[in-house]
């Protein structure tokens, strides 16, 4: 996670082999396909916010249990809440299983990317977690607790620097026939440790060995497909996403590849947390699950929203990720199919003209005018949801979204493209007026206004005080 003294990632993820975990292959869940749509910060069956940021699911019986991070609003720890579904969309809450009373040093720190495994020789449950003091990021330990239920409360059984001696930041596991690892970022996130447990997963045995020496890679995800281990991890550029990337191995000791990149240059918007192997009648699937971070628009950890994709395999060695605004699971069935997205053409009423990204620019900080319709990528805009009922407008071309520029609640306040984050100045309300509509600037409640109501190509586009003017009112069309 970031702290104050470097750019912290925000962690790590882990996966669970479906083969390795005695309790995660039992029968498939028994649920319909259902829609999971991303860039979004999820509720749960009550209709509250779900707390599972930086987290990781274990799989018991017909259930996924998904463990993650509940903060404060200064971002220290409340809790390590837990959730558990049938379709992977339905989370119900059943519990904080840790929390700042569970022992005394928990009570002012940070407690970041819990992650649980089931010891099916001793018959517990076992929770690992990087946890610091919090107000800095001196400390670098990793935190282990256990449960004899899966929904429990966990015991606390304190924290420490691996083998007495190493930084435990970023931090997962990753069980393997009944042997149970440890893989995270140490040497100030510039190494990747790997360590195997001790027979009860409460300690550390040794140090598999550092990989990426200097790498200054963090947020790990291990899983394994057919004959191959996979490790997902992130840079370090604090809340800001950066580019994924990933390394291979025929064991868990090696030989690692080197780093190939996955997904776009900022992963979607997000930064891995977790890869989830989706077992069902039919096959077995593989699911992205990241976490787009507050702290890159300056919110708070609980503000966080999720980004969940599918992963797919150009070969038995290889991996890819591709942007999907939902996507459908069926966890019966053990597929997961991404749903592509529709583009529309965004016409002003008063003069006929689209809104337009200047000169096809992919740039942060674009302009935004209007021009007559051309049929280009730049003129095209995906309206995704962002939850609450308001959208965000994504240009095809760009990948960026539509973004009042610096949060301004004035009137004139310029309109652009910048790249998507959480920002309330980039989410909109579209309202019927008259057989048109609106967009309304959740931060401002101001709407989309071309300047002076002019007709001509290039004339600007703003956001202004909301009123009857047709240089207000938009339609849109599916092209």
């Amino acid at each position: 996670m970031r702290g104050n003294q470097r750019p912290l990632a925000v962690a790590a993820a882990l996966v669970l082999a479906a083969a390795g975990a005695a309790v995660a292959v039992a029968t498939p869940a028994l649920a319909a396909p259902v829609t999971v749509t991303n860039g979004t910060q999820f509720t749960d069956t009550a209709g509250n916010p779900l707390h599972a940021h930086g987290g990781g699911v274990l799989r018991v019986g017909g259930y996924y249990y998904w463990f993650g991070e509940n903060r404060n609003a200064d971002n220290t720890f409340r809790a390590v809440s837990v959730y558990r579904s049938t379709d992977l969309r339905a989370w119900e809450f059943r519990g904080n299983v840790l929390t700042q009373s569970s022992a005394a040093e928990l009570q002012v720190a940070n407690i970041e990317r819990p992650k649980v495994v089931y010891n099916a020789a001793t018959g517990r449950y076992v929770m690992w977690m990087h946890k610091e003091n919090g107000s800095n990021y001196s400390e670098a330990r990793a935190a282990v607790a256990s449960s004899a239920t899966v929904d429990g409360a966990y015991t606390y059984h304190g924290s420490f620097r691996p083998l007495g001696q190493h930084m435990s930041r970023d931090i997962t596991l990753y069980e393997d026939g009944g042997t149970a690892y440890m893989i995270s970022a140490a040497d100030e996130n510039y190494d990747l440790h790997i360590y195997r447990l001790t027979a009860d997963y409460l300690n550390v045995a040794s140090l598999v060995g550092n990989f990426w020496d200097g790498a200054h890679r963090e947020a790990p995800a291990m899983f394994k497909r057919g004959g191959t281990y996979f490790l997902l991890t992130s840079g370090a550029t604090g809340w800001s996403p950066n580019q994924a990337r990933y390394a291979t191995a025929p064991s868990v000791s090696g030989p690692w590849t080197g780093w190939t990149d996955v997904g776009n240059g900022t992963t979607f918007g997000s930064q891995p947390a977790y890869v989830l192997p989706v077992q069902g009648t039919s096959t077995t699937s593989y699911l992205y699950l990241g976490d787009r971070w507050a702290g890159a628009w300056g919110g708070p950890v609980n503000d966080s929203q999720y980004v969940w994709l599918p992963i797919s395999f150009p070969s038995s060695t290889s991996m890819s990720l591709s942007w999907y605004p939902s996507i459908t699971i069926d966890a019966a069935a053990g597929t997961i199919t991404g749903n592509s997205p529709a583009y529309y053409r965004v016409t002003a009423r008063h003069s006929g003209r689209v809104m337009d990204v200047v000169s096809n620019s992919t740039a942060n900080n674009a302009e935004v005018k209007q021009y007559a319709w051309n049929g280009g990528g730049n003129q095209r805009w995906e309206f995704q949801d962002a939850g609450g009922g308001y959208v965000r407008l994504v240009g095809q071309n760009s990948g960026k979204c539509l973004d009042v520029a610096g949060a301004s609640t004035a009137d004139g306040a310029n309109v652009i493209q910048y790249t998507c984050g959480g920002g309330t100045n980039q989410q909109w309300q579209w309202v019927a007026t008259g057989g048109y509509f609106q967009l309304r600037a959740r931060h401002s409640g101001k709407c989309l206004d071309v300047v002076g109501a002019n007709t001509a190509d290039g004339a600007d586009i703003q956001q202004y005080t909301c009123g009857s003017g047709t240089n207000q009112q938009w339609s849109r069309t599916q092209v």
